[in-house]
C-alpha cells in the first residue's frame, strides 16, 4: 500500500487532479518565458493581464442541475484547499446570481458552451484577473479542463503541510482537444500480483496525464488473478503463485468492480484481457477438464513464454470461455480483450479456429473483441469493428498483415514494444526490465509518430496509443512508478497531442520543469540523463 503525502480526506481528488494538473508544467524552468503545459495542447496563449487570485472565498459556480460539473468542481475544490474552512464552495450558477454581492470576489465558472468541434473529452479554459472559465460539452472535458489549471499552480500545491498561499493563476486561454480517443496503459498484474491500493495509485497518476485506457492482464502462466462465478479453484489455485514464488493473489467480485468504478470516476476504462488459448498454465493447474489428456501440470513461476495451451478440440474449453467473457461483461466497459499471443504449441490452423469461435463468443456480450497482432498475422477473420493491438516491432510483411485486417474491418491499438514497451530497459545500467526489444530512453519512447508506424493503414483506423508494462522483474508499486516515469508522460502526449506541435527539445524542456511536481507526489520517477530537470523543493 502507497504511502501518500497527502491528507486522507483530500487523497482521491488531488492526485485524479494531478493527472489534471500534470497536464501543464506548474513548475516553469527558469529558462521558460511562459507557462510549459504536458501533454502539449492544441492551442494556448499567454497575456500580461495579470493574474487570478484563489482564495477560500473564490466560488466555483457550475451549470444548474448539472451532476457532472458539480463533481468536478468539488475535485478543483479539494485541490485548492489545504483544509475543510479553506475549502472555496460550490454554487449552481442560477442560486449564485439571485444573492449578488458588491464584494463578491471573482468567480471560477464551469459552462457547457464550448464549440462543438472539441467533443466530448475537449475544453476552452480562460483566465483573465476577474474570471476562470472552464467550458466544455460535457464532464470529461471539465475534468480535463482542470488539468492545465492544475499545472499552472506551484507544485507545492501537492503538500498538504507546505501548502503555498496566496495561490495565483497567469493569465491566459487553452483550447484543447485529444488526438486519439484510445490513450491507455497497460499493467500485467498476473506475473506479479497488485492488489486494488496499487492499482488505485497507478490509476491516479495515469488520470494525472489525460490516459484513459487501463488495460489489466489478468491472466498468465504464473497466475489467475479475478473471481470467475462457476470455476473457484482458477483463484483458489491459480490465483496463489506469481513469478519467483511469491504468494500471489487476487481480485474478488468487489474488488474488480471497485477498481472499475474508481477508474470510470478518473474517466478510464478498464479493459479487461484473460490470455487464451496460450499463456495459460495457472488455468491449467486450476482447472484440468482444460487440457487434452485431462491433467492438470504443475504450476509455473518462471518467466518463460509460449509453452502453454488450451485444448482447443474440448468443448468444455468453450464453455470455460464463454463463462469468462460473461463475467468480464458484467463490469462496466466496452471490451474484452482475449490475448491470442505467443501460442507456440498450436499449429496455425487450430490456433485461427480458437480465436474464430473466441470472438465469436464475445460478440453476444455486446463488448468489441480485442487481441494481440498475431490475429492479424495468422489471418484470423475478425468481425467487423474488432481491435488488433500491435505490440511487435513493424516490419513490412506484419504492416501487410495488419493492413489487410484494417482493410477487413479492424481496427489498431499501437503499443511497439521497441518504443513503449514500458518493461524495457531504460539504458544498460537500468537494474529493472528486459532488454529482448533493445533499449527504451526517454526520446526513443516519444520521438515516433503512429501515423508513420504501420504503412498503408490510415490514421482513422488507428483508435490510440497504449503503452504496457511487464511485470517479469517488477514487484512493487515504487517499481512501476520507476519504469512508468517519464515515458508514460511522452506517451500521454504522443496519444493527445497533434504530431505537428510535438517536438524532442520542447518536450525535453517541459518534462524537465514537471519533475518537482512528481517529486511533491512521491513518484519514484527515473531521473533521466537525457532531461534537465529543474530543482526540487517547496515553492
Amino acid at each position: 500500500m502507497v504511502r501518500s503525502l497527502l491528507p486522507a480526506r483530500f487523497l482521491p481528488a488531488r492526485l485524479l487532479l494531478t493527472s489534471a494538473v500534470l497536464l501543464a508544467a506548474s513548475v516553469l524552468a527558469p529558462t521558460m518565458a511562459q507557462p510549459a503545459l504536458l501533454p502539449a495542447p492544441l492551442e494556448a496563449t499567454w497575456t500580461e493581464a495579470g493574474v487570478f487570485t484563489v482564495t477560500p472565498e473564490t466560488p466555483l459556480l457550475v451549470p444548474d442541475g448539472d451532476l457532472g460539473a458539480l463533481r468536478i468542481a468539488g475535485i478543483l475544490a479539494d485541490l485548492l484547499a489545504f483544509g475543510e474552512d479553506t475549502r472555496p464552495r460550490t454554487v449552481e450558477a442560477r442560486a449564485y446570481a439571485r444573492t449578488p454581492r458588491l464584494d463578491a470576489p471573482p468567480p471560477i465558472v464551469f459552462t457547457d458552451d464550448a464549440p462543438d468541434s472539441l467533443g466530448v473529452e475537449g475544453y476552452v479554459l480562460t483566465v483573465a484577473p476577474e474570471q476562470i472559465t472552464l467550458a466544455a460539452n460535457a464532464p470529461a472535458g471539465w475534468f480535463y479542463a482542470t488539468q492545465p489549471l492544475r499545472q499552472l499552480l506551484p507544485a507545492a500545491v501537492e503538500y498538504a503541510a507546505a501548502f503555498p498561499v496566496p495561490l495565483t493563476v497567469p493569465a491566459g486561454r487553452v483550447v484543447d482537444r485529444p488526438r486519439f480517443g484510445w490513450r491507455g496503459m497497460m499493467l500485467d498484474v498476473a506475473r506479479h500480483f497488485f492488489g486494488p491500493n496499487e492499482v488505485r495509485r497507478v490509476i491516479d497518476l495515469m488520470a494525472l496525464h489525460k490516459l484513459n485506457r487501463l488495460h489489466l492482464h489478468l491472466s498468465d502462466d504464473q497466475g489467475w488473478r479475478i473471481e470467475i462465478p462457476g470455476w473457484p479453484a482458477l483463484t483458489e489455485v491459480g490465483g496463489r503463485t506469481e513469478v519467483g514464488g511469491g504468494e500471489g493473489g487476487y481480485y474478488t467480485v468487489a474488488d474488480y468492480d471497485e477498481i472499475v468504478r474508481y477508474a470510470a470516476e478518473r474517466f478510464i476504462t478498464v479493459v479487461p484481457e484473460i490470455d487464451l488459448p496460450g499463456h495459460t498454465n495457472a488455468a491449467l493447474v486450476s482447472t484440468p477438464e482444460l487440457n487434452c489428456d485431462g491433467v492438470a501440470p504443475a504450476p509455473y513461476t518462471g518467466i518463460r513464454v509460449g509453452f502453454s495451451t488450451v485444448c482447443v478440440d474440448r468443448e468444455e474449453t468453450y464453455a470455460f470461455v464463454g463463462d469468462v467473457t460473461e463475467a468480464l461483461a458484467a463490469y462496466a466497459g466496452d471490451v474484452i480483450h482475449l490475448g491470442g499471443d505467443e501460442v507456440h504449441e498450436l499449429p496455425v490452423e487450430d490456433y485461427r479456429r480458437f480465436m474464430t469461435r473466441a470472438q465469436e463468443i464475445v460478440a453476444p456480450t455486446g463488448r468489441t473483441f480485442m487481441a494481440w497482432d498475431e490475429v492479424a498475422e495468422t489471418d484470423v477473420p475478425l468481425l467487423p469493428g474488432s481491435i488488433v493491438q500491435a505490440w511487435r516491432p513493424v516490419t513490412p510483411e506484419s504492416a501487410e498483415h495488419l493492413a489487410d485486417a484494417v482493410q477487413n474491418g479492424a481496427r489498431l491499438v499501437l503499443s511497439p514494444a521497441d518504443r513503449i514497451y514500458l518493461d524495457i530497459k531504460y539504458d544498460s545500467t537500468t537494474a529493472l526490465g528486459l532488454t529482448w526489444a533493445g533499449l527504451n530512453g526517454v526520446r526513443d519512447a516519444y520521438d515516433w509518430d503512429p501515423s508513420a508506424l504501420v504503412d498503408g493503414v490510415a490514421d482513422s483506423a488507428v483508435l490510440g496509443v497504449e503503452a504496457p508494462l511487464w511485470t517479469e522483474t517488477i514487484g512493487t508499486v515504487r517499481d512501476i512508478e520507476f519504469m512508468a516515469f517519464p515515458r508514460l508522460a511522452g506517451v500521454a502526449e504522443i496519444a493527445w497531442t497533434p504530431q505537428a506541435l510535438r517536438s524532442w527539445d520542447g518536450y525535453r524542456q517541459r518534462l524537465g520543469a514537471f519533475g518537482p511536481r512528481w517529486a511533491a507526489l512521491g513518484v519514484q520517477f527515473y531521473r533521466s540523463p537525457e532531461v534537465e530537470w529543474a530543482p526540487e523543493g517547496v515553492e
